[in-house]
């Protein structure tokens, strides 16, 4: 009888150590749920960081709030063929914001023409609003970007950009939102 006792106890042990084992797994797979982000105001100022829940929504909320082109290149990693995206020769002064989420991404004194036929600027409005993922695809080694608040895909980041930073985050305009700066 003792014997049954131990191996029941025994028993239970195991299960409520690997219980309390894979609790902090699962709580790394889900990831955080709050994000710190830079705020940015219509103008364009530095509001500070900023901490907001993350953008967490299944692939038919997607679908209902993204077209078919938006939810190929933030939802799948896609890319939009060079020289159709809205942003890609546009020159406003404003913000581009994510448009999955709003989080303020690029500022258009940042943006260059650099020929590919994607818009890009030689940095992000702030290193807080992008997350860098390496990229193996199609046979390549790159740096993907994405927005820090919702992970929707961007574009990807070069070593070949101008002064003063030699980057070129090279954004798909389907991914972006530009937003006219204000001028208060």
């Amino acid at each position: 009888m003792e014997n049954l006792a131990s191996t029941r106890r025994g028993f239970l042990l195991t299960v409520s150590c690997a219980a309390l084992a894979a609790l902090p797994v699962a709580a790394l797979a889900a990831g955080p749920q709050t994000v710190t982000i830079e705020n940015f105001s219509a103008a364009g100022k530095d509001l500070g960081a900023v901490s907001l829940p993350k953008v967490v929504k299944s692939e038919a909320e997607w679908h209902a709030i993204l077209n078919a082109e938006q939810f190929e290149v933030t939802r799948r990693a896609g890319t939009e063929q060079a020289f159709t995206g809205l942003y890609a020769e546009s020159k406003g002064d404003g913000l581009y914001r994510c448009i999955c989420c709003a989080t303020a991404l690029y500022d258009s004194r940042t943006k260059f023409d650099s020929g590919t036929g994607w818009p890009s600027f030689w940095q992000p409005i702030s290193a807080r609003n992008v997350v860098q993922n390496a990229d193996h695809s199609l046979f390549m080694d790159r740096t993907a970007i994405s927005c820090a608040r919702c992970d929707a895909h961007l574009g990807h980041v070069f070593d070949d950009g101008p002064k003063p930073t030699g980057l070129r985050y090279c954004m798909n305009s389907a991914a972006l939102k530009f937003v006219p700066r204000a001028t208060v």
